[in-house]
């Protein structure tokens, strides 16, 4: 099992100790991993003992509780494009287009595939003056639409190997490059796609100026040495199953001497930015969009 399939599995079970799956659901998800019933059960009472509190380590969120999702009011429509990939491989993604950009922005998707929550927050980033591309890890398989069970989505990524993920990623970050010459970019990640991020920094040198991973786990012996981009982590007190990798990742950054900052929010758990999840947090949401604004406002402008 790569950690990356470890993940996966392990959010699964985190749903289910959570109460946000059933115990059916749950075994039917990790069965369409390759889990029988004796490793699946094992994997559940596992992550059931494990505790979900955490103190807070930041301060809280300056910003009042909204209405909307933050930057959705001021969202452009992604739309729709495909682009070439790696060997003669066709791509899918969702493309907004800042009216005039200060930077390009890479968002990497949830273990759900490019659903519309992922489409709307590239939207928020041209709405924000960052155009961005979201690129389907899915187009192989026909894309994350053509998947009428997301649990079957979530498999087929658990399935795809990590080297074709990063070759995906690089040549999203060489079609963002195109549409947005002459300006830096970042990338930021949710969840599954966090972890991506962090595996795009540890996979050799990039076009990349800045990161910004929301709750990814770091990779074991992450090397960040050949990367240059200023990363914001943020993370959330009460999902200590990634935070358990947040000391490794801050120690990867101040070896490799880039600029980074560590926020962990608050009254928050794992997923708090999905405002069609049940985690989502609204107050937590705000406070990291605003410093992740903040962030591309410094690296990226």
């Amino acid at each position: 099992m790569t950690p990356l399939q470890r993940y996966i599995a392990e959010e699964i079970a985190a749903d289910h100790a959570d109460g946000l799956l059933n115990r059916r659901e749950t075994l039917r998800r990790l069965g369409l991993l390759g889990f029988g019933i004796p490793a699946a059960a094992a994997l559940l009472a596992a992550c059931s003992t494990e505790p979900k509190d955490q103190p807070a380590t930041s301060q809280p969120p300056s910003a009042a509780t909204p209405s909307t999702p933050p930057g959705s009011s001021s969202a452009l429509p992604a739309m729709p494009i495909t682009f070439a990939g790696p060997g003669n491989r066709q791509l899918q993604g969702a493309w907004a287009e800042a009216a005039q950009p200060r930077g390009g922005v890479l968002v990497i998707h949830e273990n759900k595939g490019l659903t519309d929550h992922i489409r709307s927050v590239t939207g928020r980033f041209a709405g924000a003056g960052y155009s961005a591309l979201a690129v389907d890890l899915l187009s192989e398989k026909g894309g994350t639409a053509s998947f009428t069970d997301p649990a079957q989505a979530t498999a087929e990524l658990s399935n795809t190997p990590q080297e074709q993920f990063i070759a995906d990623l690089r040549a999203g970050l060489d079609e963002l490059g195109r549409r947005v010459p002459g300006k830096k970019l970042g990338t930021t990640g949710f969840c599954f796609g966090g972890g991506l991020v962090w595996l795009l920094l540890v996979s050799g040198p990039s076009a990349l100026a800045a990161a910004t991973p929301f709750y990814g786990p770091f990779p074991d012996n992450g090397d960040l040495s050949a990367s240059k981009a200023a990363v914001l982590g943020i993370y959330a007190a009460a999902d200590t199953r990634v935070d358990a990798t947040r000391q490794a990742a801050e120690d990867a950054l101040n070896r490799a001497g880039t600029p980074h900052e560590m926020w962990v929010a608050p009254n928050a758990d794992h997923a708090f930015f999905n405002d069609t999840g049940p985690r989502y947090a609204p107050a937590a949401a705000t406070e990291a969009w605003r410093r992740v604004l903040d962030w591309y406002g410094t690296h990226l402008s």
